[in-house]
């Protein structure tokens, strides 16, 4: 097949194609444009000598060297959930991607050939998103390159990234995004009448939730016994106490980021066990049919929700010895608190913008999977089901996995600095206090969030629940 036509046919299609292109150019535009932003950070020479400070940059997160690292980890965290939501782009419109390329078999097509136009396009798409963030990026270097009289700038538009890391910037999503349509498609068997989809028919494995339990409780006994655990094995001049504190966080961890499937199904055989009422079966039984519906995006917003956690527990830390450094030595720091907390709050601007990219990827896989059900729902409509049934089950469905999933994430999150802090930190009279409210804020804010995206479901949902959807021809 020539490349001509190969890019003529993965470009073809209807509205809900164009729209699937369309969302993958957006995200992989944005990726791409963070990720050149943190190139351009890391592109500022350090200022070396006795006084390691830029002087052309007005912010002290850009003209301090030991600074500017973290504005570039937080950029490339805050590029992750943007990543995950060009590859949840993906997945949008399945079902007429299904029908075109069972048209293309039809025509003639070999099954590669029809799994290489659904990648082309995927990959086109995101390298069109690619030009366009790069495009973006030096129209808004040009904009903000407002020095002072002084030749101080805000933000680092003097400087531009090398070629290599302009490069891999550009080239990192086009192929992220192939490498994930290449994995849907390997579950796809595609035939001239249709597509036959490979389906996982076993629960999933309990090991994600003996890891996840573990951690949990691990954390918990951590906490209450940590300064008895830790100043014991102080004395007798033992790491244990660290060892030990490290393997629980990564049980912790691991058990999130891999048993949001555990989750769900758990979460689906209680509300089968319990619920009595139609919408809550309804949304059990969905569960424990498909627990892994959006396990990526859901585990790409709980990472988004630990790392918040850790870093409000790190900040409620840091300042508490920050202030007791001041009283105890009688000045402490010369530079205000303010100076070390502005680089963690910009961290903690970053997490917010990433559980907003997490909820809008798990916003397309609930399109796509009510456009995906749509005959099914409609048949439930024309039986008499009504819409509001069918609206509180999508409801019970997202949010009932994600309350408990939202408040183990922010336990491990606070748990993982707490327990590594303490147990490193020498004998302290410094009282750490645990920052309340601001988890609270964390873990509602998350819920508000997605709750949000249900709403906006609901509008896919009376769209798709039609009787229209029920003819044959």
């Amino acid at each position: 097949m020539r490349p001509s036509t190969l890019a003529r046919l993965a470009l073809a299609g209807s509205r809900t194609d164009t729209l699937r292109v369309l969302l993958t150019t957006a995200s992989s535009a944005l990726a791409t444009l963070i990720l050149l932003t943190a190139a351009a950070v890391a592109a500022v020479e350090e200022a070396g000598g006795s006084d390691p400070v830029v002087h052309r940059y007005r912010p002290a997160l850009l003209a301090e060297d030991g600074l500017r690292p973290g504005i570039v980890i937080t950029l490339v965290l805050l590029a992750l959930p943007v990543l995950a939501l060009a590859g949840q782009c993906v997945r949008f419109g399945s079902p007429a991607r299904d029908r075109r390329l069972s048209a293309f078999r039809l025509a003639g097509a070999t099954p590669g050939q029809a799994a290489l136009i659904a990648v082309t396009e995927t990959v086109v798409a995101a390298m069109a998103g690619s030009v366009v963030g790069l495009a973006v990026f030096l129209v808004l270097r040009w904009l903000l390159d407002s020095p002072n009289a002084e030749g101080r700038r805000v933000l680092p538009t003097d400087v531009l990234p090398t070629a290599p890391a302009i490069v891999l910037a550009m080239l990192v999503v086009p192929v992220l995004a192939g490498l994930a349509a290449a994995v849907l498609m390997r579950k796809v068997i595609i035939t001239p009448l249709g597509l036959v989809r490979r389906v996982r028919q076993k629960p999933p494995s309990v090991i994600p939730g003996v890891l996840l339990l573990a951690g949990v409780f691990g954390l918990l006994i951590v906490g209450f016994t940590d300064k008895a655990l830790s100043t014991v094995l102080r004395h007798t001049g033992l790491h244990l106490f660290m060892a030990l504190g490290a393997m629980v966080i990564m049980l912790a961890v691991a058990g999130v980021l891999i048993g949001t499937g555990w989750i769900s199904h758990t979460t689906g055989r209680l509300l089968r066990r319990y619920g009595r009422t139609p919408a809550t079966l309804l949304a059990g039984r969905q569960l424990m049919a498909d627990p892994w519906s959006g396990s990526r995006t859901l585990s790409a917003l709980l990472a988004t929700v630990v790392i918040g956690a850790a870093v409000l527990a790190y900040r409620s830390e840091l300042v508490s010895r920050l202030r007791a450094s001041r009283t105890g030595s009688g000045g402490g720091p010369a530079a205000p608190i303010d100076f070390y907390t502005n680089a963690v709050d910009l961290i903690t601007v970053a997490v917010s913008i990433g559980i907003a990219a997490a909820a809008a990827g798990i916003l397309v896989t609930l399109a796509d999977g009510i456009v995906a059900r749509r005959r099914t729902l409609s048949a439930l409509v024309a039986t008499g089901v009504p819409r509001r049934t069918l609206a509180a089950a999508t409801a019970w469905q997202t949010l009932a996995p994600l309350v408990p999933a939202t408040l183990i994430a922010v336990i491990v999150g606070t748990g993982l600095i707490r327990a590594t802090t303490t147990s490193m930190a020498q004998e302290s009279d410094v009282d750490v206090p645990m920052p309340i409210g601001s988890l609270t804020l964390l873990g509602a804010g998350t819920l508000i969030v997605m709750t949000l995206v249900v709403l906006v479901s609901m509008v896919f949902l009376r769209m798709s629940a039609t009787a229209e959807e029920l003819r044959t021809t």
